[in-house]
């Protein structure tokens, strides 16, 4: 009877420890072409401002990080197959996306623009926009946005698999403009060579479809990340980790 005892104790410690030590990880999906939040450096790592907010809530919370590296689109999906923890990658809170999964209190708000060529510039009438040739990344509320509102009316949206991959072909002229994330099109091509020649020459506002800010996407479910990711954010902003990582790569505000 004592053994039995001893046994069925050592089972309940070893699953304990390993329910414990399942915790101690915390796993970011992210797509890394969407500079400055999530890009790589040129020895291949991972930075930008997700990475390092990402780092920070880990360090908070006193939990491992690690990265999945994924497309953005498969996003989703991949998060509800349980290949990693919580999508950590620019993701706009939109209605939409709140059907699938949980968001985290919000990380930040940035508004979509449109990029064109400055000796042409268009704007977001769709007047002006007819007959033009749009990129968008797939799975963006950039693409959802211009194939709700442009493409039915005569433009036409053409969807890459990441805002990288635009803009070759927008400089070689095969597109006439991106709709894209504003800080991310500046930071990401405006201020390289390639995009001296452009300018964001309108930027968009629509909370039912562009969303009302950018969160940290969760499984339903999961209700303890949820709660642990809150409350190391809320850390974050009491001791003035988040406004010194913001400061690094944001000349202005980007939590109200």
């Amino acid at each position: 009877m004592k053994k039995s005892l001893s046994f069925a104790l050592l089972l309940s410690l070893s699953a304990f420890s390993h329910a414990s030590f399942a915790q101690q990880t915390l796993r970011f999906g992210v797509d890394p072409t969407f500079p400055p939040f999530e890009s790589k450096a040129s020895d291949g790592s991972l930075q930008g401002f997700d990475i390092d907010l990402g780092n920070a809530i880990c360090a908070q919370a006193k939990v491992k990080c690690q990265w999945v590296q994924i497309g953005f689109d498969g996003s989703i999906p991949a998060l509800q197959a349980r290949k990693f923890d919580a999508i950590l990658s620019a993701m706009s809170m939109t209605e939409k996306r709140r059907e699938q999964v949980a968001f985290s209190n919000m990380l930040y708000v940035t508004p979509s623009a449109l990029l064109t060529p400055a000796n042409a510039p268009l704007t977001g009438d769709i007047n002006a926009l007819r007959g033009k040739r749009i990129g968008v990344a797939q799975g963006t509320i950039q693409e959802t946005y211009a194939k709700a509102q442009w493409a039915t009316k005569g433009v036409s949206v053409v969807s890459y698999p990441n805002q990288m991959e635009i803009y070759p072909d927008l400089v070689a002229g095969r597109l006439d403009a991106s709709l894209a994330n504003a800080v991310s099109a500046e930071q990401g091509f405006l201020n390289t060579p390639a995009g001296k020649d452009y300018v964001i020459s309108a930027t968009l506002v629509d909370k039912e479809v562009l969303g009302n800010g950018v969160g940290i996407g969760l499984r339903k479910d999961d209700a303890a990340n949820l709660k642990l990711i809150n409350t190391a954010l809320a850390e974050l902003h009491s001791n003035g980790t988040y406004d010194q990582l913001a400061k690094k790569y944001f000349k202005f505000k980007v939590y109200p």
